[in-house]
């Protein structure tokens, strides 16, 4: 996978709730669905390479896996990464 493609997985989902909705207002953060790998720096890099802004900082969150039932077969949820990502004061990602 070209680096590039992997930018662009990175921020592929936002993740629009009313928290995320509430800390856009107060701080400036936008929320993004990443894989468990994605570091803060690669995160960082491609939100500025991809939405053209300057990135104050990431702060990143794991969800872990869950058991869950179906009847007598017992699987987990696919674990994941949530991304905070603090834009400078004035920018702004318009797609969201």
């Amino acid at each position: 996978m070209s680096t590039i493609d992997r930018q662009y997985q990175l921020v592929s989902q936002p993740i629009i709730t009313e928290k995320g909705s509430t800390d856009t207002a107060k701080r400036n953060a936008f929320h993004f669905r990443v894989p468990p790998d994605a570091s803060k720096i690669e995160i960082r890099a491609a939100v500025e390479k991809v939405f053209n802004v300057k990135v104050k900082k990431v702060n990143t969150l794991r969800a872990a896996q869950k058991v869950r039932r179906r009847g007598y077969s017992v699987g987990t949820t696919p674990a994941w990464k949530r991304a905070m990502v603090v834009l400078e004061e004035g920018q702004v990602i318009d797609v969201l």
